[in-house]
């Protein structure tokens, strides 16, 4: 790890953990600390302004937002900017829409799109191209996922539409931001617990002395785990320009860990974990809705399924050990 990257990090964990610790406040006040700390132009040029950070700088960055339970779009914004070249306003990603695209016209709708209301732009994928769509020309109506984060529905009529110029596959995109967080709430839930089971006492001694309770944290870290390794390798991909098989494969075991993380974070906890007062459940409640956001387990086991049959089952390995190879 470079210097650049422990400062980046350092920063970004300082404070995100205070903005995390001000939840409630208004939406414009905390986003505004984000902005002046440059954040969404990590993935932009030094000669265009932005800090020209790498991919593995991306997954750091979104991970601590994760880990901090961090109620604020810091990796929709990060990539939108970097679709955009720009980070001069809040943009974010739309998981998914309909409509019809006429020239430059656009008439549809865009659904869940993560804190729509609060954004200048939305990034949209409409039969296979990138548009961006202004905020202000839409009829928004206002929704949450289960961890009352904004997840929005803008109706358009007749907007106008910016073609992006960099080709991407948004839900790709959206997917591997999700696994980004899904890995630092996984470490903090994970944390949580086992400090719980230090602390909590029955039958005179911690809970965390059972041994059936450290085989159940044990399993917990090893999914965790799983999910730190994959984000990583799909960022790694990334960086190499094409991540389609690796972001698929993390973001299914990212979906895949989160049942076990959760069902074993609340078994340690007991009654007291699904309490609003505690604060295991601003990672679990988060964790429940990004498995589903972006791909759900279905979507994304059919796109590696889809990948692993055209490859043949002769050349399966050598494909496989060739994209480890790439990205290592």
């Amino acid at each position: 790890m470079s210097d650049e990257q422990n400062l980046l990090i350092e920063t970004a964990d300082r404070l995100f953990a205070d903005l995390a610790g001000r939840r409630g406040e208004d939406f414009d006040a905390l986003w505004a600390h984000i902005e002046k700390a440059g954040f969404p132009s990590l993935l932009i040029a030094e000669e265009d302004g932005g800090f020209g950070g790498s991919w593995g700088d991306v997954f750091a960055v979104i991970r601590l937002a994760g880990y901090h339970a961090l109620p604020l779009p810091v990796g929709e914004a990060i990539v939108a900017a970097w679709l955009l070249n720009r980070a001069d306003r809040l943009a974010t990603l739309a998981p998914r829409s309909e409509g019809r695209l006429t020239g430059d016209r656009f008439d549809g709708v865009l659904h869940a799109v993560p804190w729509g209301r609060h954004a200048a732009d939305i990034l949209a994928d409409i039969d296979g191209k990138i548009i961006r769509l202004a905020v202000a020309d839409a009829k928004i109506e206002k929704q949450a996922n289960p961890a009352d984060e904004p997840r929005d529905t803008l109706r358009f009529e007749n907007a106008a539409a910016e073609a992006v110029a960099i080709p991407a596959d948004l839900l790709a995109l959206g997917a591997l931001i999700r696994v980004a967080q899904i890995a630092g709430a996984m470490d903090a839930a994970l944390a949580m617990s086992i400090a719980y089971a230090n602390d909590r006492v029955q039958f005179g001694k911690p809970i965390g002395k059972f041994q059936a309770l450290q085989q159940n944290l044990a399993i917990f870290a090893e999914e965790a785990a799983a999910v730190n390794c994959a984000g990583p390798a799909a960022c790694r991909a990334m960086a190499k320009g094409d991540a389609g098989f690796e972001i698929a494969a993390a973001k299914l075991r990212a979906n895949m860990a989160v049942g076990t993380g959760n069902m074993i974070a609340h078994q340690v906890h007991g009654a007291i974990g699904i309490t609003r007062e505690y604060g295991l459940q601003y990672f679990t409640r988060r964790l429940l809705s990004w498995r589903s956001e972006f791909g759900n387990d279905r979507l994304w086991a059919n796109r590696l399924g889809e990948q692993v049959a055209a490859a043949g089952a002769d050349a399966f390995w050598t494909t496989l050990t060739a994209r480890s190879d790439a990205t290592s």
